[in-house]
């Protein structure tokens, strides 16, 4: 068997055992991912608690889009233009900004590790395809509230809620959300509860974008 056939059967494998994959996990609550077992072999234990979106506060993911991605259900995966601004400002010096969609961390925190450079992100991308072609709009946001970190050792929105908040995701403040939503960018550093600098003002700010969110429609893909 030649080498091209060979390389055949490899490409052709990985793309059954991935889109098999990304099925499952359109029907399957994520059982545990890459980040995790990073936790745990740092030491840390996992609290985790799924809640299906239908049941889960709006303002969650209102609060999410403000802070992460304001075009999420106009963009198929990629929104270029908040990656050429990214550049842009990044160019400039300063504190580094990346230009990923909530579709693009999902892939990644789902399926694949953090950090590895240009090698993960070529495979970010092929996964962003697969779970925006297959799963749709409010199966990435309900996986990306569930296991997305939202403190040391704490995944998903409703775990976070509860550990801050002392109640699940199914009631939110437009504060509380948006106190959760701006850990999610470095929730190894922050915290929502009794939040102080950045965390506070920029969690204030998030709060009171989730009634722009909501009424100028930019949740419209995850109304049923």
């Amino acid at each position: 068997m030649g080498p091209i056939r060979i390389a055949a059967k490899i490409v052709f494998a990985f793309v059954l055992i991935t889109v098999a994959w990304v099925g499952i996990y359109r029907f399957v609550p994520v059982p545990f991912t890459w980040t995790m077992m990073g936790d745990l072999l740092s030491g840390h234990t996992i609290t985790k608690d799924w809640m299906p979106l239908s049941e889960m506060d709006p303002d969650m993911a209102r609060a999410a889009i403000a802070g992460e991605d304001s075009r999420f259900c106009s963009h198929h995966g990629f929104d270029f233009k908040a990656m050429a601004g990214a550049a842009a400002r990044n160019a400039q010096g300063g504190r580094i900004r990346g230009g990923s969609t909530i579709s693009q961390q999902t892939a990644k925190n789902a399926f694949l590790f953090q950090g590895g450079g240009y090698v993960r992100k070529a495979f970010e991308a092929y996964f962003t395809v697969l779970i925006e072609t297959l799963w749709g709009k409010r199966r990435i946001m309900e996986v990306y509230l569930n296991i997305a970190e939202t403190g040391i050792g704490t995944y998903g929105a409703n775990a976070g809620a509860i550990r801050y908040f002392n109640h699940d995701a199914s009631r939110l403040s437009p504060t509380e959300a948006g106190r959760i939503a701006a850990v999610l960018p470095l929730p190894k550093k922050r915290a929502a509860i009794d939040p102080h600098g950045f965390v506070r003002k920029h969690g204030n700010t998030l709060s009171r974008r989730v009634s722009v969110v909501r009424n100028d429609g930019l949740d419209s893909c995850l109304r049923t």
